[in-house]
Order: C-alpha cells, then structure tokens, then sequence
C-alpha cells in the first residue's frame, strides 16, 4: 500500500502538470514539483497511480451523468429553486451554453486514458511490469474509455472518435482532424475495439490494485468489462435487429451473474429471509410472515432490507448486489454532489422524483398483504418538511432515523453505477429479443423456479430431478431446483426475480410471449427498482431505436408533465421528442 501511495503522488504531479485534477488529497502538490512522465511510469504501482487517478477523475462525471440520464426522462422532476440551466435540461430547451451539456469533461477522460494506454504500451516494451499486470490494467483503461464513449454517444449523438493522445484537450475542437460518428457507427467501433482487450474479467484476488484507500475497500471499484460488452451489444442489437447481437449482450451478462459459481446467493437477486431479514429485500420486522401486514414495521434502515443496498458498508450484502460503485468522502476531491442536488437538508434541493414516478410506485400491489402500493418507492425518496427528497443517495449524510444531516461538514456519498437488479434487468431484454420471453418473464418478476416448476406449489418433499430448470444451453440455461428426494439446491433456487424481491405481485404472462408487452414490464419495472440511478434515459432511447418508435420515448417523458397538471408543456416536449434530432444534446466545446 505504501508503493501505491508514493506512486499516486507522482503521478498526480504529473495530472497537475498536465492540467488534470486527481481523486485524493494526497495529490494537492504544487506544479512546480512536476515531474517528466518518463519519472513516473517506473513500475506496477506507477501503473496502480494511473488507473486510480484515471478513476478520481472519472468521479468527476457522477453529477453530469445522473442529470443528464434522469431529469431527461420521465422520473425525475425539477423543484422551484432551479436555475435555468436544469430547467432546459427538464425541458428539452438546452442552449449551447447549458455548463450541463459541455462535452469537454468526457473527453478530458478520454484524452487521459489514451495517455494513460500509451505509457502503459512503454512500460510493456521496456519490460516494467509482467505480462498480465499490463494486460489487466490495459483492459480496464480501454474498457473505462469505451464507457465514457458510450455515454457520450448517448447523450450527443455525433461525437469524434479519438483513440491516440493529444497535447491538449482543445484539439478536439478540429472537427476537420477528428470527423465525428453518429452513435449507430460507434456503438460498433465500441464493441471491436472493446472486444479486442486482452482481458475482460475483474481482477484476480491478490492484484496490487484490490486494496484498501481511504478506509475503502477498491474491489468493486473498477468497470466490470462484461457488462460493459453486454451493453454495447444491447446497444448494437437495438440498431440491427440481431438477436445474435442480443445473445451476445446475455452471454456477457450471464458470466458475470455466475460471478460466484454455485454461489446461490451472488447477483442472483435472491428471494426475502422472513425470519432473520438478513437480506436486501423488502420485507417487514417480523417473526416469518406473521407481521407483514402492519404498514409500519417495514425495513427501512441502513444495515438491511432493500433500502440498505444504498446505505450499507462494503459487507457481504454489499458484495452480492453490487458490481460498481464509486464513493464521495471528506477525505478526497471531488465533493459529492448529490447533497446539493437532493437535499433539503443542508443542500439546495434542486431535483425531485416526478409525479410519474410517484404515480407509478403507487400502482403497484404488494404480495400477500395487498398493500396499494410498491414500498421501494417509499425507501427511494421521502417526504421531509412537507417536499418529495430524493433520499437513496443520501442515506450516509442523513440519520437513519430521523433523517438530518450527521455532520454539515461532512457530506459522504455513493454514485451507484452497476448493480444485480440492473444486470437481470438488461440480460431479459437481450433474453427477450431472442425469443426467450419465459426466461425474460421470471427475472423481472417472480423468480426461475415458480416458472419452470412443472408442479407449482408442490413443496420441496418430491423428485425435482426433471423440472424448475430451463433446460435450455448457454447462456439460457439456469437450473433452479430445490427439493428433497433426492436433494437439490441448485444456483438458483434462491432467485426472487426483481419484483418478487420487491414483495410485488406479478401479473401472469401474457398469451403468445408478446415480445413487445414483456419489454414494456421491463422497461416499467426498471423505472421501479433503478430510479435515479442514471439508466433511464439510456434506457428509453434504446427501446425508442429499437422499435423505430419515437412516440415511444416521447409520450414517457411527456407523462411526468401530464402528471404534475401541466398539459400545455407536456405537449410541447412530445411533439419536440418525436423527431429523432432532437433526442442529443448540442456538442459545443466550451
């Protein structure tokens, strides 16, 4: 750990010298300490520098992102003390000089990791780090580079592709040297150059980079490469119609729910313990299901239940929900964000769940209880002094109980980037699109074993040797079994499906496995579980291009207008988002 810190030293004089802010405030050094990058790149811990600072820097994006990925859509809303530059953002009115639009901090990430690849390309050639430490750490800069590139061909729909190092970041202003591509076009330059890396798994136990910094854990850190290529197949299966584009998207993603091998509880979005509540499930306080009918002991705390995915300290919870996840914390730069953005609470409260939102958590029906309503809505946001609060990231700032703020001066922090519900949730539209509507159907509701069970409600006392499994090959086969005579507990048999861990009824599916119907329950009950996460426009806009429907994107994000009782400007967002033009943002150098 101490040739890692002494590395990130260096190699933040050399980011200063560049112009280029790191994460820690181990790297407040002045400039004219700098060092020439051919002092820094030494050895593997040098390396360990840059792809951590690569990482500090990327933190940087967190507020850009989730704005420009929620409050474009249909669940985030703006409050009366907005500017103008969100108000746009909520509008769809976005001028040139939006400071939310600027394109500018993604290729400063961009332009770092090519840096950062050349001089790794140097090291390998004068033999200063092992094979797989180069291949390793290679993989995850060029995987990190393909995901900002991905969002920033999301967001602006043309944008230059540049894979070489620059003197400056305000070369990419030439569009004469730098021809752009439309997000079509890079999606499948993504998915080459993506394919290509040398090393697509997580790093292995015992790597020099799985470390603790700053009292965190750098586990779950790092880009999870295949889910990054199940992504950018999605994407590519959404402008082709392939579904051997959309097997390719779940195989990425099947490897990595199998993360754990037999491990039946490891991103397998496991059913409620009734008993222990020992899980990330909602549920109630209670002894079995006995008290699952009283409203008020429902689990809303930091250290378990559902809420806990987004409180709860790097445990064994933690580890088997979540696949991505960076941190805020006083003792590194940047500042989080969040606070400002949500809080009414010692920040400025600028953004609210919208009406549609809150709508839709209020229609669904909750299992067994029959209570009116989707209880993930009430541990997702809050009323505090009369207002609707965005609390999922503001859970370590905020009291558990009482909800104030632990210290003002210290505002903790999480950006949630990748997690096992999203993964289930992804994998069954590229399942779906390759006509495995049943598969689809069990993740996102209520579970592999209750859909493949030849004998439904049978118990565990029986043979299951030839049921409550898919029977289907890679990547569809997932083996759910759970019985007695003889014993089984299959990977599986713990799977809940997303809304059966949330306690929510399933409507049956439908006739004829409607590949369309089963894709809007996807899309509906990503908007339950992932909320304000930072996937919901991206997620609209590729259903939209994979239908060829813009009404499909425009009526959602119109609804969270109709739904706060302002007709007049619903309509004008619908009619502006059925014309595909208008889905980017302007890409203006600032």
């Amino acid at each position: 750990m101490r040739a890692i810190k002494k590395s990130l030293f260096l190699f933040a004089v050399v980011l200063l010298a560049a112009g280029i802010t790191g994460c820690k405030k181990l790297f407040d050094v002045k400039p004219e300490q700098a060092l020439d990058k051919d002092e820094v790149y030494q050895n593997v811990y040098d390396a360990d520098a840059a792809v951590l600072g690569l990482y500090g820097k990327f933190l940087s994006l967190a507020k850009q992102y989730v704005v420009l990925n929620e409050l474009r859509a249909d669940l985030m809303d703006v409050t009366m003390n907005v500017d103008d530059a969100l108000k746009q953002i909520n509008e769809h009115t976005v001028t040139e000089d939006n400071p939310y639009a600027d394109p500018r901090p993604f290729f400063e990430i961009i332009l770092n990791c090519n840096d950062v690849l050349k001089n790794f390309d140097i090291m390998r050639a004068g033999k200063k780090f092992k094979e797989d430490e180069y291949r390793q750490r290679y993989s995850d800069v060029a995987a990190l580079r393909s995901w900002v590139y991905l969002q920033a061909g999301i967001l602006y729909g043309n944008v230059p592709y540049i894979t070489t190092p620059l003197a400056t970041v305000d070369q990419v202003k030439n569009d004469n040297n730098f021809p752009r591509l439309d997000l079509k076009t890079l999606v499948d330059s993504l998915v080459k150059t993506t394919e290509a890396m040398p090393f697509k798994d997580i790093y292995p136990a015992g790597t020099s980079l799985i470390t603790m910094v700053d009292g965190y854990n750098t586990a779950k850190f790092f880009i999870n490469k295949k889910c990054l290529l199940g992504d950018l197949y999605l994407w590519r299966s959404a402008f082709t119609g392939s579904s051997d584009d959309a097997r390719k998207a779940a195989q990425n993603y099947k490897d990595v729910m199998e993360t754990g091998g037999t491990d039946p509880d490891m991103y397998r979005v496991k059913y409620a313990e009734v008993i222990s509540n020992d899980d990330v499930a909602v549920g109630y306080w209670n002894d079995g299901r006995i008290s699952q009918y009283d409203e008020n002991r429902l689990i809303d705390v930091n250290t378990t239940g559902w809420r806990s995915i987004f409180a709860r300290s790097q445990d064994l919870r933690y580890n088997q929900e979540w696949i991505w996840m960076l941190y805020f914390d006083k003792g590194f730069s940047p500042a989080n964000p969040f606070i400002n953005l949500f809080s009414n609470r010692g920040g400025s409260y600028l953004l609210k769940p919208s009406m549609a939102a809150i709508s839709n958590w209020n229609s669904q029906v909750q299992s067994d209880n029959n209570f009116p309503y989707d209880a993930r809505g009430k541990l997702t946001y809050k009323m505090l002094d009369g207002q609707p609060v965005i609390t999922k990231y503001l859970y370590n700032y905020l009291s558990e109980d009482k909800l104030v703020p632990v210290n003002m001066l210290e505002k903790p922090g999480k950006w949630f980037l990748y997690r096992a519900a999203q993964l289930h949730l992804r994998y069954s539209e590229a399942a779906n699109r390759d006509g495995r509507h049943r598969i689809a159907y069990a993740l996102v509701h209520n579970g592999i074993q209750a859909n493949f069970d030849s004998n439904p409600g049978a118990g565990t006392a029986r043979d299951v040797t030839n049921t409550e499994q898919t029977f289907d090959a890679y990547p569809y086969n997932f083996d759910a079994r759970m019985g007695d005579y003889p014993s089984y507990r299959a990977p599986w048999h713990r799977n809940a499906g997303v809304r059966g861990r949330a306690h929510l009824k399933s409507d049956p599916l439908p006739a004829g496995d409607s590949t369309l119907l089963i894709e809007d329950r996807i899309i509906n009950e990503s908007a339950l579980e992932l909320a304000f996460e930072g996937s919901r426009w991206q997620d609209l806009l590729r259903l939209a291009i994979r239908r060829n429907d813009p009404a499909f994107l425009a009526a959602r994000v119109a609804s969270k207008f109709e739904k706060a009782g302002n007709a007049g400007m619903a309509a004008t967002v619908k009619t502006k988002l059925m014309n595909p033009a208008n889905w980017f943002l302007p890409f203006k150098w600032k």
